[in-house]
């Protein structure tokens, strides 16, 4: 498989972890455990209730996010930038701009892929997931954030939950969230598949919450074993869909970077495997430029 040399591999690259991880369509899921976990912060989910239109369009705007993800991750340079300097524009219009609340929207994020991503099936090493970790500080500064502010590795991540969780709470806006995630309004047509598919996500979203995420909503964690046992099957489920198909979705960004870059590009989770025999072995590839892209060097 060959790739197109010249063309622009965007922010990421075909090289990154996250270039493999957010192919996966278990993202999705890990979307809505992102929307649960950032309803914890009272001033974070004030925002989003008072400034945006998340109760009236709620799906709308996980296609928002899934579209600028997408952008950032396999759209051009130019593409990306622009996507960033979008969000930055309404985060200042709305006046959720504050720092921390950025901080604490990207780190629900960031955690919520790669624990989905890892407990559904997705193979990776303790070194990938720092890396991917790392990746994202190119994320932080597209929101606004300053990128050394942004955890670097999945000990930081910990650390950051830690430090902030005497902050959180599930108050009134974190319990109507909830309720509207588990049962968001529709058209009469799609009740059906409201309780037999989103139903379904949604609590198997809700289920992936780390357990004092569960204490603060105020019910019982499940079982740890039996939600990976719900991620796995379903991942295998989603999984088993070809590409060709799933990549097919609106606004195709995976197919238009595999069309820019060559089919060598394609996301794959077996390129993982390929790449920590390369990267987390003897000689392991440490980056050049502090953390902050996707560029990387042997040690020597």
């Amino acid at each position: 498989m060959t790739t197109h040399t010249g063309a622009d591999p965007g922010l990421f690259g075909p090289a990154s972890v996250t270039w493999q991880v957010h192919g996966d369509p278990m993202m999705w899921i890990a979307g809505v455990r992102a929307l649960y976990l950032q309803a914890l912060h009272p001033r974070a989910v004030r925002g989003v209730m008072i400034n945006s239109t998340f109760m009236d369009d709620a799906w709308g705007r996980l296609m928002r996010t899934a579209g600028f993800v997408g952008t950032t991750t396999y759209g051009t340079t130019e593409a990306a930038e622009q996507a960033g300097a979008r969000v930055r524009r309404i985060h200042r219009l709305l006046g959720v701009d504050d720092p921390e609340l950025l901080l604490w929207v990207h780190c629900a994020e960031i955690d919520s892929y790669l624990s989905v991503a890892r407990r559904s099936g997705l193979r990776m090493t303790d070194g990938q997931a720092d890396r991917y970790v790392g990746e994202h500080r190119v994320s932080a500064r597209l929101v606004g954030l300053d990128p050394a502010e942004a955890p670097c590795g999945t000990g930081e991540l910990a650390d950051y939950f830690t430090r902030m969780r005497p902050a959180l709470e599930a108050a009134e806006d974190a319990r109507t969230v909830y309720a509207f995630l588990r049962r968001p309004p529709v058209h009469p047509a799609l009740v059906p598949a409201r309780e037999i598919v989103w139903r379904r996500v949604a609590a198997l979203a809700y289920g992936s919450l780390p357990p004092w995420a569960h204490d603060l909503y105020g019910g019982p964690a499940p079982a740890p074993k039996a939600v990976d046992r719900q991620l796995r099957a379903t991942g295998n489920i989603l999984r088993g869909i070809p590409s060709r198909l799933r990549w097919q979705l609106p606004p195709g960004h995976i197919l238009k970077a595999v069309a820019r870059l060559g089919p060598g590009s394609r996301p794959a989770p077996y390129k993982l495997n390929r790449m920590a025999a390369i990267l987390d072995g003897p000689g392991r590839a440490q980056r050049s430029d502090g953390g902050d892209s996707t560029r990387w060097r042997t040690p020597g």
